[in-house]
């Protein structure tokens, strides 16, 4: 047993959506979570500069004695994984390669559609890792960056959503796919927008699921999940704090109070 927390990161507030399934999924277990908002958009950012945040955060988790690390962002996962389990001293789970694991487990076609930031689409990241996983797979990649701006602001319900959803995703809704990755952690906060464009006869995969039950196995196989009846999940921002607490509690369904960690105060954690 170990009572330490599980920690996760992401550029903003969509992280939050594999935070939601951990609280569910784990709820025995102390929790930080800590969104880059400060940084956001890390779709829009060099790989170089992901790696930097993700390594800075990663050594402010480990100071924070975290028994485990996961990656809550397909951005950072894509560029950043290897580099953060290279260097840090605990277990690090990113959510592509569950998330392939699970569109393939859902595909009747074999025709998956992943869609996410630029950076993570560019990096094929999750064609890699289903192809690998069913060579036979035909992967349609698809950046829709105007989604992520819609996530953070809040704004799920407006016409202007639904129409910028709608715009984002034409080229890919008449593609023949059966299955659509949500190739980004902010994406499942609209999933009922996505879904309504793509219609029923799409699933879509929220890759957070199945990244919860991969550090779940890998704390059990260690003997460190944790058994405690009352816990405390840790809030940090980068930037926003009031703004970030309004969207992480209507999301969360409870309330969160966050605190402020500059990305000058990250650095000082930095190798």
């Amino acid at each position: 047993m170990n009572s330490e927390p599980i920690a996760f990161m992401d550029s903003g507030i969509g992280g939050l959506t594999v935070l939601k399934v951990a609280l569910k999924e784990l709820p025995h277990e102390n929790m930080i979570y800590l969104g880059d908002e400060a940084h956001m958009p890390y779709g829009e950012k060099s790989v170089d500069q992901v790696i930097d945040y993700s390594l800075e955060i990663g050594d402010f988790f480990e100071n924070q004695d975290a028994k485990c690390m996961v990656v809550a962002c397909n951005t950072a996962t894509a560029s950043a994984l290897s580099e953060l389990q290279t260097k840090l001293n605990i277990p690090v789970v990113g959510v592509i390669k569950p998330g392939s694991t699970a569109a393939v487990k859902a595909t009747k076609k074999e025709k998956i559609g992943v869609i996410g930031t630029k950076v993570t689409v560019n990096s094929h990241a999750y064609k890699k890792e289903i192809q690998k996983l069913n060579p036979n797979a035909e992967v349609i990649e698809l950046a829709c960056p105007t989604f992520i701006p819609l996530v953070e602001k809040g704004d799920y319900t407006s016409q202007l959503a639904k129409d910028t959803v709608a715009a984002g995703l034409q080229s890919i809704k008449d593609s023949g796919i059966d299955t659509l990755v949500l190739g980004c952690t902010h994406f499942p906060i609209i999933a009922n927008l996505i879904q309504a464009v793509m219609g029923d006869d799409v699933q879509l995969i929220d890759p957070g699921f199945e990244t919860v039950n991969v550090a779940k196995s890998i704390l059990a196989d260690k003997n460190e999940l944790n058994n405690a009846k009352i816990t405390e999940t840790k809030y940090y921002t980068t930037e926003g704090v009031t703004h970030f607490d309004e969207v992480a509690s209507q999301w969360l369904n409870r309330k969160v109070g966050s605190k402020l960690i500059t990305p000058d105060q990250l650095k000082e954690y930095g190798r």
